[in-house]
């Protein structure tokens, strides 16, 4: 009898009806992070209403362009994994400055240009880093990823950043509410339903948020129905010197946050990442990158709570964030049914963000707890590496004294930590080190140090 080759868990194909619950789960869930960024950047060069629109749905458009990218692959472009591409938030400073400083938006655009022209040139390069990621080092970048995200869905709970009613009760009550249901949801449902429970919860928690004057949809009528993104809407690009050196920085920041992000997706979903592999995720960032900057938007990289929703939900296919990124090009292209998803109210996507970022933390703990500790410096590594990855995240303004292009790596906690990881696992578990005693035991009593050993291994060596 012909037997056929089981197919893996991210290759899968989910019916049609899964396929779109699912996908639009994912869309909810990095929808508010996707349009802050062009909020944020459009709002500090005092763009237009009509301007600050386009941004946004270009934006949205090019989201689900690299999301296909990314999970679909072309060539060697795609690391075929269920990644949700978003504008990057270590790109807002440099633009905002690069844009309020004389250049405008073609400057940034042009520098965004060259930083995703570099991307694609250095994803080797960073592929071939991928030993240096064992599970102590992945383990806790995940970690950080998770506890960095943390406060986003916080302040979502509490109303959203700048929000009038800011931590007002009935936030915090509507986003514990959507915070029960998913997780009632998650218990007690059955199997398919609990696995869109962040749908289910945020559905829910919106059903529940108009009546109350949460949220209102008056701006649907206003918006478009059809609205089409050209190539430089706003000008032909301009290269200056300056710009592009602070978005070449951005740049290795994006490709550090991604290269973790990329391993976490490859941890949750049982198929690793390998340096090839790796490359090809980098170089899709690159090649989005260099569409923002042609389509009137800015630099991608892969979004972490999505990473969550794959911990949560066990949901593993591609295809999955695929359909999310056809959503996207959707109301990209559409932004009448754009003003449909941003009507969400932001105490709803906190009660799911608490769960969504969560998760990533506790998987960083799960592959932390598949390291051995014993005997080595292990615990150091970790600990430091937490510690300088929260500290911009529970201090934001610690480094404003720092030059720009310090404060540009070190004020994300995500790459702060993901340096700090690497750079101590190194120091502790690379370099050459003396001689422990005669008989070659280490002070933990193991001996020939093998917990260290251990590490410096990736898990296909250990096996």
């Amino acid at each position: 009898m012909a037997t056929t080759t089981p197919v893996h868990p991210v290759d899968e194909v989910p019916p049609v009806r899964q396929l779109a619950a699912f996908g639009l789960q994912h869309v909810l869930a990095m929808y508010a992070g996707a349009v802050a960024v062009p909020l944020i950047v459009g709002g500090a060069m005092q763009l237009p209403a009509a301007d600050l629109a386009y941004l946004i749905t270009a934006d949205l458009l090019v989201c689900g362009v690299a999301t296909l990218i990314q999970c679909v692959g072309l060539w060697r472009f795609g690391v075929r994994l269920p990644i949700m591409q978003g504008c990057t938030f270590a790109a807002v400073s440099p633009m905002v400055l690069i844009g309020t400083t004389g250049g405008g938006l073609p400057a940034v655009y042009g520098s965004v240009i060259v930083a995703g022209l570099a991307i694609m040139l250095l994803a080797p390069v960073f592929g071939r880093l991928l030993r240096f990621f064992p599970p102590l080092v992945t383990g806790t970048v995940i970690l950080i990823i998770g506890v960095s995200l943390l406060p986003v869905a916080g302040n979502w709970a509490a109303g959203g950043a700048g929000a009038q009613d800011f931590g007002a009760p009935k936030n915090l009550a509507l986003a514990a509410f959507v915070l029960a249901v998913v997780l009632g949801v998650q218990r007690f449902a059955p199997v398919f339903l609990s696995r869109i429970a962040v749908l289910t919860g945020i559905a829910v928690g919106l059903a529940v948020a108009v009546p109350f004057g949460f949220t209102d949809f008056g701006g649907v009528g206003d918006a478009d129905w059809v609205g089409i993104s050209t190539p430089f809407h706003f000008g032909a690009p301009v290269f200056e010197t300056s710009a592009v050196a602070s978005m070449l920085v951005v740049a290795l920041v994006t490709m550090t946050e991604t290269a973790g992000d990329l391993i976490a997706v490859g941890e949750l979903t049982g198929r690793k990442v390998a340096p090839r592999s790796l490359a090809d995720g980098l170089r899709a960032d690159g090649l989005s990158t260099v569409l923002g900057g042609v389509f009137n938007t800015f630099p991608y990289t892969a979004y972490a709570q999505n990473v969550g929703l794959v911990g949560m939900t066990r949901v593993r296919s591609r295809w999955v964030v695929a359909t999310a990124g056809g959503i996207l090009v959707l109301l990209g292209l559409l932004p009448k049914l754009g003003a449909v998803v941003a009507a969400v109210p932001a105490p709803v996507l906190g009660g799911a963000g608490l769960v969504m970022f969560g998760t990533v933390a506790a998987s960083g703990l799960r592959t932390l707890a598949e390291v051995d500790f014993r005997g080595n410096h292990n615990l150091t590594v970790v600990a430091v590496s937490v510690a300088v990855g929260v500290l911009p995240v529970g201090v934001p303004t610690v480094y404003e004294k720092f030059p720009d292009w310090f404060q540009t790596v070190m004020n994300s906690g995500i790459s702060a930590g993901c340096l700090t990881a690497i750079v101590l696992n190194l120091l502790f578990n690379h370099l050459p080190v003396k001689a422990r005693s005669a008989v070659g035991g280490d002070p933990g009593g193991l001996p020939g140090g093998r917990g260290e050993q251990a590490v410096q291994q990736s898990r296909e060596e250990i096996v």
